[in-house]
């Protein structure tokens, strides 16, 4: 039994050490969108190049999560975790001297390679390494100090952007992992499952990842209409036919098909993939709009943006609370309707747009919605399905809502007939757009009716999330082991 006490040194260190292992990952996750348009510029890069700067991280990261889990469990957790760190700070730094598009994307998908395995092991370290009458406090803090990381890093994107330059938003990870790996090493004990394992699967985990890579290029290059780009499309939905056909088969599953015969875990995922596709095309645009359009700095594009993650950081607990005694189906349909509103109100931003009159607006009424939908979304998951698998769970729906933003990146551009120059055009990127933000509101009124007709209240002894607070915008939080029948509202998260 893990005995390690909160308010011992030890304790302290292995916060410290995965909150700065989580937040590497995390900040990625937010402040590169704020450097685009600069590294577009500096790298003579076209549009489908900045697509694949941001698709490239999610490509692999949501391919492999997962397996990155499963991997910790095998070879052990602070192993795994520290790996995980070193290879990010390497891949940050290719990414910091890239000398152009093609070596930063690729340096960019080894990067989500890291991120799949220190992201699961920050969580999982905490919850193997304390005692259980402190893990539920630990837990909180870890989410609290990360959602901390989540809101500084697009104001700290900007100012490195503004200042030393864009690619200080990626060798910034490198100082970070050369505290964090030492610590690990020295203060945080090495754990795993101790169960026997059956052989891991690496196949399926490699026809999940082509698939979403050749579904990526194809919509990322189909403006050319090559019989390439049709080969690439056929072949990444073969690709993931296959990877249905395998999982199915397979005796140990990165994803057991079965755990989708609970209709409330396949509604609430699809919620997620409106909720979360909508939430990746609007990061991804915003920020661009910003700046090419209405003509803010990049430290007040990605300040622009702060209040949404400051009001998760303050309101999610009690907006899990609240829906632990009315149920999730309201937030889940009230949710993605506040965030639709946010962001047909964004339509109001063009040229010279004034941040208190047309910006903060929008922002305010987004972060309320992710308020109201994040916490009850993720509590639905996890009482979706037996508690044995609950990990896993909301490792799958962390993946879907990875994915969906992965595809709404590449599928936006082309579907609002966004140019590869466009960003360089303010007249023909606001154009595009005001059409993707209507679209991005349709994704996620079809969201907020799903949740109405299929979320049903959940049973009084169900899993609970350990991860009360929250402050990420790209994806629901991981929950490793949560408690079973934990009282609503309960924990210090």
């Amino acid at each position: 039994m893990p005995d390690v006490r909160l308010a011992s040194p030890q304790g302290k260190w292995i916060l410290l050490t995965t909150v700065l292992g989580s937040s590497m990952a995390m900040l990625d996750s937010t402040v590169v969108n704020v450097a685009l348009p600069r590294i577009g510029r500096d790298l003579d890069a076209d549009l489908a190049a900045l697509q694949w700067t941001v698709n490239a991280y999610m490509l692999t990261l949501a391919g492999l999560i997962l397996l990155g889990g499963s991997l910790g469990d095998r070879y052990g957790r602070r192993k795994i975790f520290v790996v995980g760190v070193v290879w990010f700070a390497v891949a940050s730094l290719l990414c910091g001297i890239a000398p152009n598009a093609g070596v930063l994307i690729a340096a960019r998908a080894l990067q989500g390679v890291g991120g799949a395995l220190l992201t699961p092991g920050s969580l999982a370290l905490i919850q193997a390494s304390f005692h259980p009458d402190d893990r539920g406090r630990a837990v909180g803090l870890w989410s609290g100090f990360g959602g901390v990381g989540a809101a500084v890093g697009p104001f700290l994107g900007g100012w490195l952007v503004d200042g030393p330059g864009w690619r200080w938003v990626f060798l910034l990870n490198v100082p970070l992992a050369l505290l964090c790996v030492p610590v690990a090493l020295r203060h945080v004990p090495e754990s795993g499952d101790g169960r026997k394992h059956g052989r891991f699967d690496v196949l399926g985990a490699a026809l999940g990842a082509l698939s979403l890579a050749l579904v990526t290029y194809a919509l990322i290059e189909a403006r050319g209409g090559s019989v390439v780009v049709a080969v690439c499309a056929v072949a990444g939905v073969a690709a993931g036919i296959a990877f249905v056909v395998v999982e199915k088969r397979r005796r140990d599953p990165m994803m057991p098909l079965d755990i989708f015969a609970s209709r409330q875990f396949s509604a609430v995922n699809l919620v997620t993939l409106c909720v979360y596709a909508a939430l990746g095309g609007f990061f991804f645009l915003a920020v661009i709009q910003l700046q090419v359009v209405a003509g803010y700095s990049a430290l007040g594009a990605g300040t622009a943006l702060l209040p949404t993650t400051v009001l998760m950081l303050l309101l999610s607990a009690r907006s899990g609370a609240l829906a632990d005694r009315i149920g999730p189906r309201i937030p889940l349909t009230v949710g993605p309707l506040l965030c639709a509103a946010g962001m047909l109100l964004m339509l109001r931003v063009g040229p010279d747009a004034s941040y208190v009159a047309d910006v903060l607006p929008a922002v305010l009424v987004l972060g309320f919605g992710l308020v109201t939908l994040v916490a009850p979304l993720t509590a639905t998951v996890l009482a979706s399905v037996d508690v044995a698998r609950a990990g896993l769970a909301s490792g799958i729906n962390n993946a879907a809502a990875r994915a969906a933003g992965l595809v709404a990146v590449a599928a936006l551009p082309l579907l609002t007939g966004m140019g590869q120059e466009a960003y360089r055009s303010p007249a023909a990127f606001d154009d595009a757009f005001g059409r993707a933000m209507s679209l991005c509101a349709g994704v996620l009124a079809a969201g907020a009716v799903l949740g109405f007709a299929t979320v049903r209240r959940l049973p009084p002894d169900c899993t609970r999330p350990e991860c009360r607070t929250h402050g990420g915008v790209v994806a629901p939080p991981l929950e490793g082991r949560p408690v079973r029948g934990r009282a609503p509202g309960g924990g210090d998260s």
